[in-house]
């Protein structure tokens, strides 16, 4: 069926504040259709920089953006803050966590993915992730709290206050890893003038041969240089098998001391009960080309939590950003084509891949396009230059901006701040 059903004034209920929700919730603000956006936050986090707030480079709200603020101006887009717990496709009802229902007449499913700890139920519950920005302030509050307890602990618990261990070779692993070794070169002996930071050990393991293992050869050789140039410890061929919140033990038999293990091995597509489970193939639901549950008319997923198949992609697409925002401006404009007009055609979506790129410290990363690859200091500024004009606001550009700018040239941040202690397994009286 190469038709859509969407006529004017109807409602669509987009659930998920993501790149591919947010696009489309864009998209549809001209649109003579009453749009609710529906998310358990109330803004919109630009996650490609989550790792930078962990590390203290950046403030929360400079890559969080509120979608009251983003949409106070439209006429046709509502928000609403609510955590779904079900979808009844016959009724056309969204339950939510607080016993409230929302109804739709069109539903486009935007829930991007959550950590996959693949069924570890050890380690989800002493592991920190790194999916939301309370997830990274609080990785950012429990390192920093780490260094404030290593200074009382006793000699032979030292050791697991000054071990970091990060799971996962991905960009989001190694430019973790890479944040946390320049604030151990350049920031933390300024302001523990009593610690040994030469016994602070960032370790990074990752299961393949190779960190940043969906990259070229090139760049996983750059990649792994650049961190031991800096002084990762990189473990690759390594799998983390148990974590208990005191040692990490690995699959070669290995006991590594720590108190801070941050899980980036994997993500898993936020599914939302209700539907058919022959709707999902590998936590994803499955859609045609234009982004329709196979078994409906009106339900619709985008980004992440999508299973497309097409003959460039036959096993789906990646699942990156770039993905997301573009299924969803496809998705808009087809729309847009079915309210204008009975004689439309509409266009199938394909992924036409702009590439990837990954920074590892300063003038240090790797950037691939279509046609070249390149690294070291240039990459590391088109990375720069790149990721800050897909920041929203020119406010937050510039916050942003400044920021780095002050880092550069300063190699320090003021952004060093325990802001709560909420940790697994941990007390602030523990000293």
């Amino acid at each position: 069926m190469d038709k859509l059903s969407f006529k004017n004034g109807e409602k669509v209920v987009i659930i998920g504040g993501g790149f591919a929700g947010l696009q489309l919730a864009k998209k549809l603000m001209k649109a003579d259709l009453k749009v609710i956006l529906v998310d358990k936050q109330n803004h919109h986090q630009f996650q490609p920089l989550f790792y930078q707030v962990a590390s203290g480079r950046l403030e929360p709200s400079s890559i969080s953006f509120p979608f009251r603020k983003i949409f106070q101006k439209s006429k046709n887009v509502d928000f609403r803050m609510a955590d779904i717990t079900s979808i009844d496709p016959v009724g056309k009802i969204i339950m939510t966590a607080y016993d409230r229902t929302i109804t739709y007449d069109h539903l486009i499913i935007a829930t991007g993915c959550k950590t996959n700890f693949f069924g570890n139920k050890e380690m989800s519950e002493n592991a920190f992730s790194m999916k939301t920005t309370q997830e990274s302030i609080d990785i950012r509050n429990k390192m920093l709290f780490s260094f404030e307890k290593e200074i009382f602990a006793r000699p032979e618990e030292k050791e697991a206050w000054m071990n970091v261990v990060i799971v996962g070779g991905g960009p989001t692993g190694v430019e973790l890893s890479g944040a946390f070794a320049e604030l151990r070169k350049n920031v933390l002996p300024k302001d523990y003038h009593n610690i040994d930071f030469s016994k602070f050990n960032i370790i990074l393991c990752e299961g393949s041969k190779n960190t940043l293992n969906n990259m070229s050869e090139e760049s996983r050789i750059a990649s792994r240089k650049y961190l031991e140039e800096l002084g990762v410890i990189v473990k690759t061929e390594t799998i983390l098998q148990s974590y208990d919140g005191s040692v990490a033990v690995l699959n070669n038999g290995e006991k590594i001391p720590t108190k801070n293990v941050i899980w980036a091995a994997g993500v898993t597509g936020n599914i939302i009960e209700g539907l058919d489970s022959r709707d999902v193939f590998k936590n994803r639901y499955i859609v045609d080309r234009y982004n329709r549950l196979q078994n409906f008319d009106t339900i619709y997923a985008l980004g992440d939590v999508a299973y497309m198949v097409t003959p460039k992609y036959p096993n789906g697409h990646p699942q990156v950003a770039n993905v997301a925002i573009n299924q969803a401006k496809t998705l808009g404009e087809n729309i847009i084509k079915a309210m204008k007009s009975d004689n439309y055609k509409l266009v199938e979506y394909e992924y036409n891949d702009m590439g990837m790129m990954a920074t590892i410290g300063k003038h240090k990363a790797v950037v691939e396009l279509p046609f070249f690859k390149f690294k070291g200091v240039f990459a590391w500024y088109v990375w720069m230059f790149l990721h800050l004009m897909l920041i929203l606001s020119v406010r937050n550009k510039l916050v942003i901006f400044f920021n780095w700018a002050w880092s550069y040239l300063t190699k320090d941040t003021s952004l060093r701040l325990i802001t709560n202690i909420n940790y697994k397994k941990e007390k602030v009286t523990d000293f």
